[in-house]
């Protein structure tokens, strides 16, 4: 500790002796400084121990004295020396009485004692304290190595809290609180997140100071903490933070270990380069090979690095960049037939009120367009919360593969995630320019499913396309029907082609080719049924089909004729039923 009038007075060599201010003496001494001004107050900085021998002040005169000590400790003077036998051979009694009255600590400094003997012992003591606060800090900071070497960001959280003799919490790069020491911590890292995130916005890195506790102390405190907050990262978006709660500012060997601390964690959130390019590189071919059937060489090569990911029924997610104007001229081309909704995951979200769509709306801003790139820091923030594995894998420079286990924090994150975003999208007033995210999502894969896996998924990511919707789960698309699937513009195309005739033949007036070929598809081929739903004798209905075989130039025999054109005639309702809404 810093040293303080008491260390001065019990220092044997400088025989001070205290004469006002006793029960002041545990006061830091931050300087020594000798003046004979009259006033002294503008040259000083506070903390000081003022060192005088009254040369050009009247010390007898009680009301230039009480001026004079006034001053002093208006200005935060730690104390006063008065040299005697130089200009009084004892301390006035004026001098001694205001300081008495005003509470200064007044040290009679002996004739034998230069003001430098008293500079040099109050010196040699701040070098000590900064020397040991160094000491210590370097000390805290190997422990704080060691700690996140062999107990990950946890252990190393723990070890800063008892360093600065607090409590510490790291937050994910959404803001959420990943890991606190001690446990109790961890009620007041929570009540925090609204500053966490405000500190997220800030260009890292940055820091700011906040109170984290209540003013009546129910958290088992006398009153408010306070708390340091701090980014972690080096991009220009943070990729976590640290909160630090202390009950007063940080010392020196603390403030070592906060930031010893800091440069850790960044290097745990923000990892080299080097290092995320060749988790990359395995995590791609470990895909490959799943995708090649190989799941036993997959497994191999991941070893630990994705845990039982290989081994349990995990789905896949294909996370895509579409155009921002492709996808609202297929959103609206086709999501009148759609019986989803438009904005979010495959459940649906119903009706979304404004509050809704503002909050949602704040995903876009944070995401700053990269709504793919805020898709992945969802999966990695979540992975990271629960513990669980996650294999992340570009495919291309627009897309991304994710590997994630079934029913577990990562799928309910990505959905979530897609689901606001697909709320901002649905209320906002006017386009944008930038991509839009689409995600598929297969149905659960066992381990040696990854190839059919990955066909869902992109079955999925074509339907979410397809419709404007941001994610589709292969569940839909297997259980639902067909005939949405059928307002493609391609399909459209091939159903006016094969038809046309048909329509062309109906214009004329003499008789009604598509009615007639409709109805007895629907029956499946019976005459009498079919002629009855038309009120025609079944002869004319026989009629008529070998006129539409004529026209058409193919034999309804055939069950594959029979297909298309069944499908051309649902595509053709799916248009007429959305031109009429």
């Amino acid at each position: 500790m810093p040293p303080t009038l008491a260390s001065l007075v019990h220092h044997s060599a400088l025989k001070l002796t205290v004469r006002a201010g006793r029960e002041r003496l545990d006061t830091p001494v931050r300087w020594v400084h000798a003046s004979e001004l009259t006033d002294p107050v503008p040259y000083m900085e506070g903390g000081e121990l003022l060192l005088i021998t009254a040369l050009k002040l009247d010390a007898e005169d009680a009301d230039a004295m009480r001026r004079y000590v006034k001053r002093l400790v208006g200005a935060g003077v730690a104390g006063l020396g008065f040299a005697v036998g130089v200009h009084y051979e004892k301390i006035p009694e004026a001098l001694a009485d205001a300081a008495a009255e005003e509470g200064l600590p007044l040290l009679e400094v002996p004739r034998r004692t230069p003001f430098l003997a008293i500079s040099k012992a109050v010196s040699a003591a701040i070098a000590a304290d900064q020397y040991r606060a160094v000491t210590a800090g370097f000390a805290a900071q190997r422990e704080l190595t060691r700690q996140a070497l062999s107990d990950g960001p946890e252990g190393l959280l723990s070890a800063l809290a008892s360093q600065v003799d607090g409590w510490a919490a790291l937050y994910d790069a959404s803001g959420a609180v990943v890991a606190t020491a001690p446990e109790w911590a961890g009620r007041r890292a929570a009540r925090i997140t609204a500053d966490v995130e405000r500190l997220r916005d800030r260009p890292a890195p940055a820091s700011s100071v906040v109170g984290g506790g209540t003013e009546d102390g129910t958290d088992g405190t006398d009153g408010e903490d306070r708390v340091e907050l701090h980014s972690l990262g080096t991009g220009r978006r943070a990729r976590g933070a640290l909160a630090v709660g202390t009950a007063s500012a940080p010392g020196t060997a603390e403030r070592y270990a906060v930031h010893s601390a800091i440069a850790l964690l960044t290097l745990v959130t923000e990892r080299s380069r080097s290092l995320y390019g060749a988790e990359q590189r395995i995590g791609a071919a470990v895909l490959r090979m799943l995708l090649a059937g190989q799941s036993d060489h997959a497994r191999g090569v991941a070893g630990d690095l994705y845990g039982g990911l290989l081994d349990a029924p995990y789905r896949m997610m294909l996370a895509e960049a579409a155009s921002a104007s492709a996808g609202r001229a297929r959103a609206r081309g086709g999501a009148d037939s759609d019986s989803g909704s438009r904005s979010g995951s495959g459940s649906g979200s119903g009706e979304v009120d404004a509050d809704g769509v503002e909050a949602a709306s704040v995903v876009l801003a944070e995401a700053g367009g990269d709504l793919v790139g805020g898709f992945v820091e969802v999966a990695e923030a979540a992975a990271a919360r629960s513990g669980e594995a996650v294999l992340v894998v570009p495919d291309g420079e627009r897309r991304l593969v994710v590997l994630a286990a079934d029913g577990g924090a990562v799928v309910t994150a990505c959905t979530r995630y897609a689901h606001t975003v697909g709320i901002a999208r649905s209320g906002s007033e006017q386009g944008t320019d930038e991509d839009e995210l689409v995600v598929g999502v297969s149905a659960p894969a066992g381990p040696v499913a990854a190839g059919a896996a990955y066909k869902q998924a992109e079955q999925a990511l074509s339907v979410a396309r397809r419709r404007g919707r941001v994610l589709v789960e292969h569940e839909e698309v297997a259980t639902g029907s067909v005939v949405p699937l059928l307002a493609d513009d391609a399909v459209r195309a091939f159903a006016d082609g094969l038809l046309r005739a048909l329509h062309e033949h109906d214009a004329t007036g003499r008789g009604d080719l598509v009615a007639s070929l409709r109805a007895w598809l629907s029956r499946h081929g019976q005459w009498d049924a079919a002629a009855a739903d038309l009120g025609v004798h079944r002869h004319t209905l026989r009629y008529r089909m070998r006129r539409v075989e004529e026209i058409l130039g193919r034999s309804l025999d055939d069950p594959d004729v029979r297909m298309e054109l069944w499908l051309a005639l649902k595509a053709t309702a799916a248009v007429t039923a959305s031109a009429g809404e």
